[in-house]
């Protein structure tokens, strides 16, 4: 089992957070639906995720969204995914 911090940031207050948790062991070819999942829990866009989110989160135990990583427009400064380390 595994669980994932995901929280928008706007002006460097959380303005929404979800805790993704899910059974099973973390794979990173999965990273992309854990994303989307988290996304669809927080009701905001799926960014664009590239290798360098990939990296990140598997060096830093973290990855963080901006703006531009977005097709759509968005209302908010961050979106940011944490390991919670169990």
């Amino acid at each position: 089992m595994f669980r994932i911090w995901g929280k928008v940031l706007k002006d460097g207050k959380i303005v929404k957070q979800i805790t993704y948790q899910r059974d099973g062991k973390f794979s990173y070819s999965e990273f992309f639906t854990y994303l989307a999942d988290i996304c669809e829990g927080l009701d905001i866009a799926t960014p664009v995720l590239l290798k360098t989110h990939i990296f990140n989160y598997a060096k830093f135990n973290t990855v963080r969204f901006i703006p531009r990583d977005f097709a759509e427009s968005v209302d908010f400064d961050k979106l940011i995914l944490e390991n919670i380390v169990i």
